[in-house]
């Protein structure tokens, strides 16, 4: 069938030649072998969410939503298949009495797109999602199944744990679970110096924190989460380093229930993953910037999150401890001057962007951010050497004109 495709927040429309849903494994291969015999180009979508172009195609557009469920589980891994929406996974998870170890601020995104893109939460001992996977199984570029784990082709997992899908279709992804338990979400206000006074307490005291800022009243919402099964221990609980006074909101539930927020209003988004280290003087620029030259366009919030270093070779934590700073906008607000000029301060504090997010690199400039660049792009054409999967967007982010 042909349709037009068009992501959450609207800003990516297309018509591909084709769009397919397949229901199993084999329809995949079918069709990434009808693509390739054809000399087009095929791409995996899941729930749409990103808003960077990863998917476009004037070729096959391959639907995941019928691959959809969890699979299997020993109570310690978990196999899904790849189109399961993360809250369907969570859910899953929770009825077989497991759960993740930490998930994003939503819960749209399908496991493999949320994990081929680096979907992130915050805490500084929790990784992007692609670090709590353990294996997957794609169909390659010649149509052929392959799995990838710690005992089948190991040598491949640093890619293939987040891979912008251009190793192939993602059909499984296998993850690193644990037993269910609950979490405590805290939240209050505060202003913004008095957030930054107190962030490294934040960070280090609570399993996860981050915060909001709102430019135009320089406040903040600062958000807390712990597990109600360790919070009792923690000296001076239950109440946090807040000031006196500010209203407070408190909630208690599983993971996939208490860390993501429902979304009503669409937006846009620029997200850049920054060495810890060059947060404080990128944020103060970013602060100056917005409130001297875009507070009267800025209607949205900004959002600092943390994630730890992993060793994926294209995760935008790879060997650092990450801060991460993201301006939001509505989709009825202009934002490309704004982003792009957020962009150019993250760049210059050595920051690496959210592959599912806006950004304006290409090859050239991304190659030098990425240490093992060249390992991925040789796995790459290892098991797509005919580009099945190199539709035009991702070839200007991947390779060098």
């Amino acid at each position: 069938m042909t349709r037009a495709f068009v992501n959450w927040s609207g800003s990516l429309s297309f018509t591909p030649a084709e769009w397919d849903e397949p229901a199993d494994e084999d329809e995949v291969r079918a069709l990434v072998r009808r693509a390739r015999d054809a000399g087009t180009t095929i791409r995996p979508v899941g729930s749409g969410h990103s808003s960077s172009p990863l998917v476009r195609t004037d070729g096959i557009l391959l639907g995941l939503d019928r691959l959809a469920g969890v699979i299997s589980d020993d109570g310690r891994l978990a196999t899904a298949w790849a189109g399961t929406k993360l809250q369907a996974l969570g859910e899953g998870l929770y009825d077989a009495g497991l759960a993740m170890d930490n998930l994003g601020d939503v819960d749209y995104q399908s496991i493999a797109g949320a994990t081929a893109t680096g979907t992130h939460g915050t805490g500084l001992g929790f990784g992007n999602l692609s670090t709590q996977v353990t294996g997957v199984r794609l169909v390659t570029g010649t149509g052929e199944a392959l799995d990838i784990d710690a005992d089948r082709n190991p040598e491949l997992l640093p890619a293939a744990r987040l891979s912008l899908g251009a190793l192939g279709v993602v059909t499984r992804v296998t993850l690193d679970v644990q037993p269910r338990y609950e979490l405590h979400r805290r939240s209050w206000c505060a202003h913004l110096d008095w957030t930054l006074d107190h962030l490294a307490e934040l960070q280090h005291t609570n399993r996860n924190m981050d915060f909001y800022w709102y430019p135009r009243s320089d406040q903040t919402q600062i958000r807390v989460i712990n597990r109600t099964d360790e919070e009792r221990h923690r000296p001076g609980w239950p109440d946090p380093s807040a000031p006196d006074g500010e209203p407070r909101q408190s909630q208690v539930g599983p993971t996939h229930r208490t860390i993501p927020r429902h979304r009503e209003l669409r937006f846009e988004e620029i997200e850049y993953m920054l060495p810890s280290e060059a947060f404080p003087a990128c944020f103060a620029e970013v602060r100056r910037r917005i409130r001297a030259r875009h507070r009267r366009v800025a209607g949205w919030r900004v959002l600092v999150r943390t994630i730890a270093a992993d060793d994926i070779w294209l995760s935008n934590a790879y060997g650092r401890p990450t801060t991460t700073i993201a301006c939001l906008q509505n989709t009825s607000l202009p934002y490309e001057e704004y982003f792009r000029d957020m962009e150019a301060v993250f760049r210059h504090y050595g920051g690496r962007p959210h592959w599912g997010k806006k950004h304006w690199l290409g090859a050239r400039e991304l190659r030098p951010l990425f240490p093992r660049w060249d390992d991925f792009q040789a796995v790459r054409r290892r098991l797509d050497p005919d580009g099945v999967f190199l539709a035009p967007d991702l070839a200007r982010l991947l390779e060098e004109s």
